[in-house]
C-alpha cells in the first residue's frame, strides 16, 4: 500500500541551514556519520525505555542494533535501526522543521570561521542535516514501535527547498535513512575500511552493537553481521582504560554538541549506595541555556539499560549546563519521573553529583584560573542561581562567584570574594556592593562616592540575576554582604570620630534645608535627610535594606506583577553648589521646582523610570531659561 506524494517545502530558514550544510560548514566531512548513528542510538533507548511499560512495542524482537551498509552500485550509505521510529507527525515535526531548533539563534552566531561555525551545530539539534554535506539527496523510512506495517512513511529531499511525504507499507519498525552520494564524495565514502574507520573513531563508545557485513574473501560486503564497535558503556569501564580522546567523543555523542568539553569528572560510588556518574562542563553555553523546556542535561541508566533522556532531579536548575550520565544499581528498572520525584536515593544521588561538578570548578578554579574565567563567560550568571536554590552548597558556590569590582574598573567579571576579603581595608567588617541595570550605572553611581574617596572597594553587580543573588547570599567568611545603596551606611572602624562629628554638625547646620525640601516633596519620599554617601553629586535615592533596586521593580511591573508601593529616602549633600543656590531660593513655587528637580535626577541615576517624563523636562528648561536670565 503506497498513498501519492505529497510535496511540502521547507522553511526559508532550512533552506539557508541546507545551503550552509552543502558547501560543507563542517570543516569535517565525516561527522555525517557520527550524527546519524548517535541519533539511531537515541531511538533505540528511547525504545528499550517505552519497553519497560509496554512489552509489546518490542513486537518480538528485542535485540537492538544499528546496521551501516553501501552500495557501489547505487552509489549509496544506508543507516538503519531497530528502535522507536517515526509517525507521520513526527516525521513533520523533527525531519520536516528545525524551528524549534532555534534557526534564528543559530544564524546569528555565524561568525565565517567555518571551524568556530561547526561547533555550533550540535548544540541546535540539526544533526539530521549533516547528511547533506555528502549527498544530493535522503531517503528517510520509518516506522513507529506498536503501529501497524501500513503506517510506514516515506520522507525525501535533495536539499533544494522542498520535501516529498507519503504513507508506505513497512514491515519492520525504526528508521532507514538511505544517503544517495555527491559524485565527488563517492570514491573516498563507498569503501567498508572507510566507513568502519569513521564508526571506530566517533561512535566506539555507543552502548549497543552497530554492524556491518563481514567482508567475504574478495574484499567485498557477503551475507554475515559483525559488530564493529565495542558496544560497551563507557562510563562503566576503569578510568585508567579511557583516553581522553575516548573521554571526548563520548561528550560529542551525549551532548550532541561538536566541540570539546571544557572538562569532565568520572566517578563511582559504592557502599550503602552504587552508581557511576560520568559529569561534562561544556566549553560553550548552548543557545537555549535560558529556556525553561530546555530538554538536555543528565541521562539517567539503571543496570545499563537506558531510562530517560533528561532526568532533571539528578542536576539543580544551576547545573543545568551539565552533561552526562548517572548509571544506578539501586532503582528499579520500571522508574518513572513520578517516581523519581522524592525519592531518596535519586535526592542522594544529585546530592552527590552536585559536589561533584561543584568539586570539579573548585579544581579548575584553582589551578587554571583561565580556564575558570572562560567557564564563567559562559555560565557564570546562572551559576548565580545556586546559593538561592541549593542552601547546603551555598558557602562553596559562594567561592565559586566571580564579580566586577571597583578595583580594576572594568566590566571584567573576575573578581572572587575570596579576593575581596584580601584586600580590605583595616577594620573594614562588611563587602560592599551595588547593583543596577548596566555595569556603567553601577561604576558611575553616586551612592560610590565617599567609598571611592576611601578606597573601599565595592562589587559593580549589573546581571539581572544579582538582585537575586544578593536576596540569599548574606555573608560571606563572617563578613556581610551590603549594599550601597540601601539603608544606612555604616563604615564602622573605618570612618574616625572627626569625621563622625563633622557629619553631625553638618547635619545639625542642614537641617532648615532638610525640612523644607520634604515639605516641598511631600508624599513623594518618605524622608529627606543629609547624605554620608555623596562628595561630588547633589542628591541620591536610598532605598530600604529589603526594598528591591528601581530597575527590577520596572522590569517586574512591565511583566504584570503587582510590586508593594514603597517611598524611598531622598539624600541631600548640603555642601554641594546647587544645595547652596536651592537655599538661597525665596519663592516657595522655585524651590518646589528646585526640590523637584533634585529628586527626579536621583531617580533617574539610581535607574528608575520617571512617572512623568515630560514635567521633568519642563520642570527642567524652565529652571534653565531663569539661570539665564
Amino acid at each position: 500500500m503506497t498513498t501519492s506524494k505529497e510535496t511540502m517545502q521547507f522553511q526559508a530558514e532550512v533552506n539557508q541551514l541546507l545551503q550552509l550544510m552543502i558547501h560543507s560548514l563542517y570543516s569535517n566531512k565525516e561527522i555525517f556519520l557520527r550524527e546519524l548513528l548517535s541519533n539511531a542510538s537515541d531511538a533505540c533507548d528511547k525504545l528499550r525505555f517505552e519497553a519497560l511499560s509496554d512489552p509489546a512495542l518490542l513486537e518480538g524482537g528485542s535485540d537492538l542494533q544499528v546496521d551501516v551498509t553501501f552500495d557501489q552500485d547505487a552509489s549509496t550509505i544506508t543507516v538503519r535501526d531497530n528502535g522507536i521510529g517515526m509517525d507521520r507527525d513526527e516525521v513533520i515535526a523533527n525531519i520536516g522543521t528545525i524551528a524549534k531548533s532555534g534557526t534564528r539563534e543559530f544564524f546569528s552566531r555565524l561568525s565565517g570561521d567555518q571551524a568556530k561555525d561547526a561547533q555550533l551545530i550540535g548544540q541546535f539539534g540539526v544533526g539530521f542535516y549533516s547528511a547533506f554535506i555528502v549527498a544530493d539527496r535522503v531517503t528517510l523510512s520509518t516506522r513507529r514501535a506498536g503501529m501497524g506495517k501500513e503506517h510506514g512513511v516515506r520522507w525525501e529531499s535533495d536539499g533544494t527547498g522542498a520535501y516529498t511525504l507519503e504513507t508506505i507499507e513497512l514491515p519492520a519498525r525504526g528508521t532507514e535513512i538511505v544517503l544517495h552520494l555527491r559524485e565527488e564524495e563517492r570514491q573516498d565514502l563507498l569503501n567498508s575500511w572507510r566507513l568502519r574507520a569513521i564508526i571506530s573513531k566517533y561512535s566506539d563508545h555507543i552502548p549497543l552493537p552497530i554492524r556491518m557485513r563481514k567482508l567475504a574473501d574478495d574484499g567485498k560486503p557477503g551475507d554475515e553481521w559483525e559488530t564493529v564497535n565495542k558496544a560497551s558503556a563507557l562510563w562503566q569501564r576503569p578510568k585508567s582504560e579511557i583516553s581522553n580522546e575516548e573521554y571526548q567523543e563520548f561528550y560529542q555523542h551525549v551532548s550532541h554538541d561538536f566541540g570539546e568539553p571544557l572538562a569532565w569528572v568520572h566517578n563511582r560510588v559504592e557502599g550503602r549506595l552504587e552508581y557511576t556518574s560520568l559529569l561534562y562542563i561544556p566549553s560553550k553555553a548552548p543557545f537555549d541555556l535560558w529556556d525553561q523546556k530546555q530538554t538536555h542535561g543528565i541521562k539517567l541508566y539503571v543496570q545499563r539499560v537506558f531510562i530517560m533522556d533528561d532526568a532533571e532531579q539528578l542536576m539543580p536548575r544551576y547545573l543545568r549546563f551539565v552533561r552526562g550520565v548517572i548509571d544506578s544499581s539501586d532503582l528499579p528498572l520500571n522508574v518513572s519521573r513520578e517516581i523519581l520525584q522524592g525519592n531518596r536515593t535519586i535526592e542522594q544521588m544529585r546530592s552527590g553529583a552536585s559536589k561533584r561538578v561543584l568539586g570539579l570548578l573548585e579544581d579548575i578554579a584553582a589551578k587554571e584560573p583561565e580556564k575558570y574565567q572562560t567557564f564563567w563567560t559562559e555560565f557564570g550568571r546562572v551559576l548565580k542561581e545556586g546559593p538561592g536554590e541549593d542552601f547546603g552548597n551555598r558557602e562553596q558556590i559562594a567561592k565559586l562567584l566571580r564579580f566586577a569590582s571597583t578595583h580594576s574598573d572594568t566590566d571584567v567579571q573576575n573578581v572572587s570574594l575570596m579576593d575581596y576579603v584580601s584586600r580590605m581595608k583595616e577594620g573594614q567588617d562588611k563587602i560592599y556592593y551595588i547593583t543596577a541595570d548596566s555595569f556603567l550605572a553601577a561604576k558611575n553611581s553616586p551612592q560610590l562616592e565617599l567609598l571611592r574617596k576611601k578606597g573601599i572597594e565595592v562589587l559593580l553587580l549589573s546581571d539581572r540575576v544579582d538582585e537575586w543573588l544578593t536576596s540569599h547570599l548574606h555573608e560571606f567568611d563572617g563578613k556581610s554582604l551590603v549594599s550601597a545603596a540601601k539603608g544606612d551606611l555604616d563604615l564602622g572602624q573605618i570612618e574616625s570620630e572627626e569625621e563622625k562629628k563633622e557629619q553631625a554638625e553638618t547635619e545639625k547646620a542642614a537641617e532648615g534645608l532638610v525640612e523644607r525640601i520634604k515639605k516641598a516633596l511631600g508624599d513623594r519620599v518618605d524622608t529627606v535627610r543629609v547624605s554620608q554617601r555623596l562628595t561630588n553629586s547633589p542628591s541620591c535615592i536610598v532605598l530600604g535594606e529589603r526594598d528591591m533596586a528601581l530597575y527590577m521593580q520596572q522590569l517586574l511591573k512591565q511583566a504584570g506583577h503587582e510590586m508593594p508601593s514603597s517611598k524611598p529616602t531622598l539624600e541631600i549633600n548640603p555642601r554641594h553648589p546647587m544645595l547652596a543656590r536651592i537655599e538661597k531660593e525665596a519663592d516657595d513655587t522655585r524651590f518646589g521646582e528646585w526640590s523637584a528637580l533634585l529628586l527626579d535626577q536621583a531617580i533617574l541615576a539610581e535607574g528608575g523610570q520617571l512617572e512623568d517624563p515630560a514635567s521633568f523636562v519642563a520642570r527642567l528648561n524652565q529652571l534653565m531659561l531663569a539661570l539665564a536670565n
